[in-house]
């Protein structure tokens, strides 16, 4: 799957997702990890606005190829949540989804599963969830 989902009340704030990013991209703030979103490609300003056209959408994940990067800072500027970042030596890094990899780094060093690659699992929690909850209540109303 291309997805990244965070489940927030599920994060203990352990920064392993942090520390075993390759790309260095996952930030905690606050006890909660925040990386890149990979917008739509349509809609995505950190590519809309590259003028080197160095941001591309690759296997559902939108990356950075350095080789086209003049490291402008354009891109940093336009993300709406700061998910990308510029090191000292003007080289960008933002998350790829580890698409150069076989599983998502931060997810396979998740010790609670705050962070999953799996949509439809994580939908199907909620709706497990949710459904228990409805029970009650309907317990409740008998």
């Amino acid at each position: 799957m291309d997805d990244l989902i965070l489940t927030p009340e599920e994060c203990v704030d352990c920064m392993k997702c942090e520390r075993n990013c390759p790309q260095n991209s996952i930030h905690v703030v606050d006890s909660v990890p925040l990386f890149c979103m990979h917008c739509n490609p349509a809609k995505a300003p950190c590519l809309l606005k590259c003028p080197e056209g160095a941001i591309e959408a690759l296997g559902g994940a939108i990356v950075i190829n350095q080789e086209k990067c003049i490291g402008c800072g354009i891109c940093e500027n336009a993300c709406p949540i700061g998910a990308i970042n510029i090191d000292g030596a003007g080289n960008v890094h933002k998350c790829n989804l580890c698409i150069d990899q076989d599983e998502k780094q931060c997810v396979a060093n998740c010790p609670t599963g705050a962070l999953k690659d799996d949509a439809k699992e994580q939908v199907n929690e909620k709706q497990q969830k949710l459904a228990k909850e409805f029970n009650k209540v309907k317990e409740l109303l008998k």
